[in-house]
């Protein structure tokens, strides 16, 4: 089995003093226990999400929802032209650092399922339960810790319920926030997953596409050496890619996902698709990996003309490529202020850091583009996610949402505290200053 490289998150003294000097305040250490008294609710909250459907593609009604819980909680909250929520909890200092929250509205499951929360031995079973309901409601929990408590952040906090996370989503809601929307974001936190022991310092991205192979097809016997087969193009193919090497470190795969093609037993195969994933944490790996796996899938069609002697290009198996997504990848180093904030964050709280590694979030558009990006656990425990049986274990929960907010503090600067561990990002892909939300 390949292994990522292993890496170890070091805290710098200035992290941990930070840390420190924003506990001190009386006014963070009542925030912190309000999220403790309040996750009762945040759990009926987190139920209450849940049972409104968001099938990929489709999560308007959740969105509205919680749109309108952003702006009962104090902020002012729009949907924007692709479906984010996007709330604004305002700072003091124009000149300092802005970082977005996020957490994915879209579930991977359509609009037949049951997303009926039950109840049993202490957990909570619903499809699309934890990922990522839980962290919507670690969101709104933070943003009720804010306004609540009067906090006065010295940079803005941006909170995004995003669209398109799962999937065929392909991040599109992260990507209009990013790419088009025209809002300066200097750093961001993604909320997803439960244990908050977690934290990514690096992107897994992925390329998917959809392969096709077309033909004459034919009658099985009468046929048998006169027309290609388009199945087996596929399979010619398949076999290139299985024995095909790729790179331990940076951790680099391939599957093929699905399969399908063919219409009877006893004909050769007119068509034939599959779908294929391709995954790296380095972008130049990553479209490496790509230029040498996409000519396999054309050499199985010519493989497969070639092994019959076709030589009409009418009646050749042919094949056809189409981009399904693209998430790219990233990594930063251990200094990236959204690690060392919430490394030093989980230290404070007491969170053991569990898992420290590289996967695929709302977190990769803003890495990719240098911008310090990271993505917190939610608190929980869970178990079975994407299937059915999905659960969600509500044990010490409240500490999501303390080491997120915690977390945003020492990223944006608090009044009278330290100074913001963010720094304004300086891309030219984004412009500061501008009027949107």
């Amino acid at each position: 089995m390949q292994q990522a490289q292993e890496r170890k998150l070091e805290l710098e003294s200035g992290s941990v003093e930070t840390i420190e000097a924003i506990l001190s305040h009386d006014v963070v250490k009542k925030a912190l226990e309000m999220a403790r008294l309040q996750e009762p609710y945040c759990i009926e909250e987190q139920i209450e999400i849940c049972e409104v459907p968001a099938p990929p593609m489709k999560e308007v009604h959740r969105a509205e929802l919680i749109k309108e819980k952003m702006r009962a909680y104090g902020l002012e909250a729009e949907l924007d032209p692709v479906g984010n929520v996007i709330g604004r909890y305002k700072g003091i200092d124009p000149e300092a650092p802005l970082c977005a929250v996020t957490a994915h509205l879209d579930t991977v499951f359509g609009e037949d399922v049951d997303v009926k929360v039950r109840r049993k031995n202490g957990r909570l079973y619903a499809p699309g339960i934890s990922d990522d309901t839980r962290g919507l409601a670690d969101m709104l929990q933070v943003i009720r810790c804010l306004v609540s408590n009067n906090i006065k952040t010295k940079g803005d906090i941006l909170f995004v319920a995003t669209v398109g996370e799962e999937a065929e989503g392909d991040l599109r809601g992260v990507k209009r926030l990013f790419y088009t929307s025209g809002i300066h974001i200097d750093g961001m936190l993604a909320l997803d997953y439960a244990d908050p022991g977690r934290l990514l310092w690096g992107s897994t991205g992925s390329k998917r596409y959809k392969i096709e192979y077309m033909g004459p097809g034919g009658h099985s016997f009468l046929n048998f050496g006169e027309y290609p087969s388009a199945t087996q193009a596929l399979c010619r193919a398949g076999a290139l890619l299985a024995n095909l090497e790729v790179p331990k470190n940076p951790k680099t795969t391939f599957t093929i996902g699905t399969m399908q093609g063919g219409s009877t037993v006893n004909s050769i195969a007119e068509r034939a698709e599959c779908e294929i994933d391709l995954r790296s944490s380095d972008n130049k790996t990553l479209y490496a990996l790509v230029d040498a796996v996409l000519p396999l899938f054309s050499k199985g069609a010519e493989l497969e003309n070639e092994h019959w002697g076709i030589q009409d290009e009418s009646i050749k198996v042919k094949c056809k490529v189409t981009p399904l997504g693209h998430r790219p990848a990233g990594t930063q180093s251990d200094s990236s202020p959204v690690l060392q904030a919430a490394g030093a964050a989980m230290k404070a709280l007491g969170i053991e850091l569990t898992q420290y590694t590289c996967a695929s979030t709302d977190q990769n558009v803003p890495m990719s583009m240098g911008i310090p990006s990271t993505t917190l656990g939610t608190g929980g425990r869970e178990g079975f996610n994407h299937s059915l049986n999905e659960w969600y274990e509500p044990l010490r929960s409240y500490e999501g949402p303390q080491l997120a907010l915690l977390t945003l503090l020492a990223l944006v600067g608090l009044e009278g505290g330290p100074r913001p561990m963010l720094k304004i990002y300086s891309g030219q892909s984004q412009h500061h200053g501008s009027s949107a939300l």
